[in-house]
């Protein structure tokens, strides 16, 4: 069975690409994000979605279960001189009281969770009428590109992962906030160049579910040994503009 443990990438995460403010302005226009709102982020990881609420002067409180990411977290919010309270807890369990958040959000982090059970407690502690952002920040594999090359590498070396080859669209979203009764759903999503240097990039795909995150320590080393000869021999040039995926759903709870 695939298992991950995001713990072991804690110090990697810093080598993924952040959401683009260009999300941030989406969602301002939305009425999302705004200053003094209370927003709860979940599955906060190392903060890259609540940070940026709090430095547009929201309130957020961040719920995540690995101690390594939140203290990564609380380190980045140090350097970004931003205040974001964590909760060492799940998605589906965060233990906070009920319509207590104006905004509930997630990035880079449903399709981990029970969703069934996420869909539940999310309702639960969204405040009537409140609203709610899932974000997602994907590379995308196209014909010969780098993404390619190092999705081709890592299923050989964990068979198991099956997250290869996205298109950066994530609908089964919207069917859960449909069934759950959330209202006024709509998604966007734009496409966005991040450019990466060849030890930028083999941080960030170590820090990845299919990697650090499931592999042995002696397999993620021989990975990235071998993935950075590959970028030497196919992809030499540096930087490397590697194509992304914004996709962004925004619902409202019933009032």
């Amino acid at each position: 069975m695939f298992k991950v443990d995001f713990g072991k990438t804690a110090n990697d995460y810093k080598h993924r690409a952040g959401f683009p403010q260009r999300l941030f302005e989406r969602l301002a226009q939305l009425d999302i994000g705004m200053r003094g709102q209370r927003i709860l982020d979940l599955g906060s990881g190392t903060g890259a979605l609540g940070r940026e609420f709090a430095k547009r002067g929201a309130e957020v409180v961040g719920v995540e279960p690995s101690a390594a990411l939140i203290s990564e977290a609380k380190r980045l919010d140090v350097e970004a001189d931003v205040r974001v309270d964590y909760v060492a807890a799940t998605a589906e369990r965060t233990m906070l009281d009920e319509n207590s958040f104006d905004v509930v959000c997630a990035g880079q982090a449903w399709h981990w969770f029970d969703r069934a059970k996420a869909v539940r407690e999310l309702k639960r502690v969204v405040r009537p009428d409140g609203r709610v952002v899932i974000a997602h920040f994907d590379w995308l594999p196209l014909p010969g590109n780098p993404v390619a090359s190092t999705e081709e590498l890592i299923d050989k070396y964990n068979p198991e992962w099956k997250l290869g080859g996205s298109t950066g669209l994530h609908p089964a979203a919207v069917t859960d906030m449909r069934v759950a009764g959330f209202e006024q759903i709509e998604t966007f999503s734009f496409d966005v160049l991040v450019s990466y240097s060849h030890a930028a990039w083999c941080g960030s795909v170590r820090a990845s579910a299919g990697v650090q995150a499931s592999l042995s320590a002696d397999e993620v080393a021989r990975f990235d040994q071998r993935l950075h000869r590959l970028l030497r021999e196919r992809h030499s040039d540096e930087p490397m503009d590697i194509p992304h995926c914004v996709w962004a759903l925004t619902c409202r709870a019933p009032g």
